[in-house]
Parts: structure tokens; C-alpha cells; sequence
């Protein structure tokens, strides 16, 4: 989960969170998957970014392949 906060002089309704209310300079958090989705916008600013995603583990090679 990432961490964006509000800097915007007026309260916001944000659809994404279920039409919340966000009050200026409030800390929300959203999933990982829309951080890039807010933080384009000029009244969201970055908090805490998405944790890099960890790269998949390879299989071993199998004899003859």
C-alpha cells in the first residue's frame, strides 16, 4: 500500500476511495496500483511510494532442457 496526502486548500470527494471525504493535508492510503493515478494530479502529493514488487523466482533447470 502507498501513502499519498491532500495538498489542496479544500476538502476533496474521492470516487476511488468509496467517495470519502479527504480533508487538506490528510494522509490517505491507497493500493499500490493506483499511487502513479494520484500523484500525476497536482493536489496529491507522494507520502510513502509502492514497495518495488518482488521479481518472480525462476525454476531450477531441469537435466536435459
Amino acid at each position: 500500500m502507498a501513502k499519498v496526502r491532500l495538498a489542496d486548500d479544500e476538502p476533496r470527494i474521492v470516487p476511488w476511495l468509496g467517495h470519502q471525504t479527504v480533508q487538506p493535508d490528510e494522509v490517505v492510503t491507497i493500493p499500490d496500483d493506483w499511487f502513479e493515478s494520484f500523484v500525476c494530479q497536482d493536489i496529491w502529493q507522494a507520502v510513502e511510494s509502492p514497495k518495488p514488487k518482488a521479481a518472480p523466482k525462476q525454476r531450477a533447470a531441469k537435466e536435459g532442457d
